[in-house]
C-alpha cells in the first residue's frame, strides 16, 4: 500500500477536528450528540490548540463531563485537560466545584428511582474517584459522602453482593480524600463504616476490592503516624495480592508497603518494592503518567530515610517536574512535591549552607497551599516545620550574631509553633508527628540559647518516641543525638552527652551501617567530650573512629553516584507477588 495513502484518513480526521475547533459557536451543540470518542478528541484539540476558557465551559456542564469519563482509555488526557481548566484562573478553579454542586443537586430529585439511582452512585464513584486522582480532594469527598449515602438507598434494589461491592468502593475512594485531605474525624468514621461491611463480603471475585481497602486503610494510619497498624494492613494487602488483580492496584499495594516498611525500618525489603513498584508503573503507564510521579516520591522517601541523599534530590526533582506538567501550578500534589523536594534539599545541603533552592521550594508549596486551604489546616503544619528548619539554618550560617540572625529565627520560631499547635489539635501530644515538632523547637531554642526550653521539648520528643516507637528507633536516636548536643556544647555535661551520644551511635550503626551520614555528628559530639574531660584515650579512640567513618562515608557516596537505580531489571508481577509472599 502507498504509504501516502494510508495517512491520508488521518489527515482527513484532523483537518476536520480543526475546522469544528475554528468553528466552535456554530458546531457545539451538534458535536455534543457525537459518540464520546469523537467529541472527546474535539476537546481535547480544544486543550492542545489552548483554548481553555472554550474547553472550561464544555467540562462545566455534568452530563458532558460523565460522558467524558466513559473515555477511559484517555484518563491521563482527561485529567490534563482538567486540570489545565482549573488552573487557567477566572472561572476556572470554580469547575471542580460547579461539578461537585451539580451532583448534589441531582441526587436530591431521584431518592426514590431505582434506575436513575443505579446510575448517580455509578457518576459520583466515577466523578469522585476522578476528582481525587486530580488532587481536590474537597469537592471529592462532598461527591463521595453523597454516594455513599445513595448506596445505602441502592441496597434496598439490588444483589446483596453487587449493592455491598459498590458501598465498600465509595468507601475505599471516599476514604483516600479523606485521609489525602488529612480529614482524619471523617476518615476514622468512614474506616469503622467499611470495618463493619467488609465483614459480610467474601469470596474471591472481590479480591481488588478489599486489597485497595486494606491499602486505604494502611495509608490513613501512615498518615496519622499509627505505624504499627499501617504496617499491618499493608501486610495484609500484599497478602492479597494476585497476578490477576488490576496493575494500577498492584503499584498502590507496593508503595504503601514501600512506606510502611521504611518507618519501621525493614529497609532492603522497602527498596526492593519501592523500586519494583518504580518500574512498573513507568512500563505500564508512561514516564510522564502521574502514578509513576507517585512511585517517584515514594522511591526519593526510602532514598532519604537510607541516607542516599543525593540520588533523593534526583528523584524528587523528576516527580515535581511530571506533577507540574501533569497539574499545574495550583494544586496540592504539587504543592506535596514542592515539599518533599524543600526537605530533601535542606538535607543534602545540611554542611555546605546554600539553602537557596530548599527556601524555594517551601516557600513555593506554603503559597500553594495558602490559596487551597484554610489558615489553619494541617498540611500547613508540617511545609511550615520545613521552611522553619531552613530558615534557623539560613541565621545560623549567614548572619550569626547580627540583628538579621534574630529576624530569622523568631520566624523560625512562629513557623514551629504554629506547627505545633495543629498537630496538637490533630492528634493530640502522644503522637509521632507532635513528638517531631517537639523536638524541632528545641533545636530552634538549642540555637536561641533559650537552654532549659531547648532541654524539657527535647525530653518530651524523646519520651514520646520511646513509648510509641521504642527505644532502638531512628527517630529516638535522632532525638537523642540533639539532646546530646545541648549538653555537650551548650550545658557542658559531658557525662550526660556522652551517655546520649553513645546510645545514638548504637542505634544508627545497627540501622544504617558504619557511613551513614549522622554518625559525623555524634563522632564529632563525643572527641568534644573527651577534650573537655582531657581523657586521651577515649579522645584518641573517636578520633579514630571519626576518620574511619570519613573513609567509609565517601566510599559509600561515591558507590551510590555510580549507581545506576533505573536499571534494575524490573521483575514480572508473578515474581514480584512470589517474592512479597516468602519474605
Amino acid at each position: 500500500m502507498n504509504p501516502r495513502v494510508s495517512r491520508i484518513p488521518d489527515k482527513l480526521y484532523d483537518l476536520s477536528i480543526l475546522s469544528v475547533i475554528e468553528n466552535y459557536h456554530t458546531y457545539k451543540h451538534e458535536l455534543r450528540k457525537l459518540p464520546e470518542t469523537l467529541v472527546f478528541d474535539v476537546y481535547y484539540k480544544l486543550f492542545v490548540e489552548k483554548r481553555i476558557c472554550f474547553l472550561g465551559l464544555e467540562l462545566n456542564n455534568l452530563d458532558i463531563f460523565a460522558r467524558m469519563l466513559k473515555v477511559t482509555f484517555r484518563r491521563h488526557d482527561f485529567m490534563k485537560m482538567f486540570l489545565a481548566v482549573m488552573d487557567h484562573g477566572g472561572h476556572g478553579k470554580r469547575v471542580s466545584q460547579d461539578l461537585a454542586q451539580a451532583y448534589l443537586k441531582r441526587c436530591k430529585t431521584v431518592m426514590n428511582e431505582p434506575l436513575k439511582l443505579k446510575e448517580l452512585v455509578d457518576l459520583g464513584l466515577n466523578l469522585g474517584g476522578f476528582l481525587n486522582d486530580c488532587g481536590w480532594y474537597v469537592e471529592a469527598q462532598d461527591v463521595l459522602q453523597k454516594c455513599l449515602e445513595l448506596c445505602h438507598l441502592d441496597h434496598t434494589h439490588a444483589a446483596e453482593t453487587h449493592s455491598l461491592c459498590r458501598f465498600l468502593e465509595c468507601c475505599s475512594r471516599l476514604l483516600h480524600a479523606q485521609a489525602a485531605f488529612c480529614n482524619f474525624s471523617g476518615a476514622n468514621e468512614t474506616y469503622q463504616t467499611a470495618l463493619c461491611a467488609m465483614s459480610q463480603l467474601e469470596g474471591e471475585a472481590q479480591a481488588a476490592l478489599l486489597t485497595s481497602l486494606y491499602t486505604e486503610f494502611s495509608a490513613m494510619h501512615f498518615n496519622k503516624g499509627e505505624y504499627d497498624e499501617s504496617y499491618r494492613w499493608s501486610r495484609r494487602a500484599v497478602e492479597s495480592l494476585a497476578p490477576t488483580l488490576p496493575v494500577r492496584v498492584v503499584v498502590d499495594v507496593l508503595r504503601q508497603q514501600a512506606k510502611a516498611c521504611v518507618v519501621k525500618r525493614e529497609f532492603e525489603r522497602a527498596g526492593l518494592i519501592a523500586r519494583q513498584a518504580m518500574l512498573l508503573s513507568r512500563d505500564v503507564f508512561c514516564r510522564g503518567h502521574p502514578k509513576y510521579s507517585d512511585t517517584l516520591i515514594d522511591y526519593g522517601f526510602y532514598l532519604l530515610n537510607f541516607d542516599m541523599i543525593r540520588q533523593a534530590v534526583v528523584v524528587y526533582e523528576k516527580a515535581l517536574d511530571i506533577r507540574r506538567k501533569t497539574y499545574g501550578k495550583v494544586n496540592l500534589r504539587v504543592a506535596m512535591a514542592h515539599e518533599d523536594l524543600a526537605y530533601a534539599l535542606y538535607v543534602y545541603e545540611y554542611n555546605s549552607g546554600r539553602f537557596l533552592r530548599a527556601r524555594e521550594n517551601a516557600e513555593v508549596a506554603i503559597d500553594i497551599m495558602s490559596q487551597l486551604l484554610p489558615p489553619d489546616h494541617l498540611m500547613l503544619a508540617s511545609v511550615k516545620r520545613v521552611k522553619a528548619l531552613i530558615l534557623e539554618e539560613i541565621a545560623l550560617d549567614s548572619f550569626q550574631s547580627t540583628s538579621a540572625m534574630q529576624i530569622l529565627l523568631n520566624d523560625a520560631e512562629q513557623l514551629h509553633l504554629s506547627a505545633l499547635k495543629l498537630a496538637m489539635s490533630t492528634f493530640g501530644e502522644r503522637n509521632v508527628q507532635t513528638a517531631k515538632h517537639f523536638g524541632n523547637l528545641g533545636r530552634l531554642y538549642q540555637s536561641m540559647k533559650r537552654l532549659e526550653e531547648a532541654e524539657a521539648m527535647h525530653l518530651k520528643a524523646i519520651a514520646i518516641k520511646e513509648e510509641l516507637l521504642g527505644p532502638e528507633d531512628y527517630e529516638v536516636g535522632l532525638s537523642i543525638g540533639h539532646l546530646a548536643s545541648l549538653y555537650n556544647y551548650h550545658m557542658k555535661n559531658y557525662k550526660k552527652a556522652e551517655q546520649l551520644y553513645l546510645r545514638s551511635i548504637n542505634i544508627s550503626l545497627k540501622l544504617f551501617g558504619e557511613g551513614y551520614s549522622g554518625l559525623e555528628y555524634d563522632y564529632r559530639g563525643l572527641v568534644n567530650v573527651y577534650e573537655n574531660t582531657e581523657d586521651a584515650a577515649k579522645l584518641a579512640e573517636y578520633s579514630h573512629l571519626l576518620n574511619s567513618w570519613k573513609f567509609q562515608h565517601d566510599l559509600q557516596v561515591d558507590q551510590e553516584s555510580k549507581s545506576d537505580f533505573y536499571g534494575e531489571k524490573r521483575l514480572a508481577l508473578k515474581d514480584i507477588i512470589e517474592c512479597l509472599h516468602t519474605s
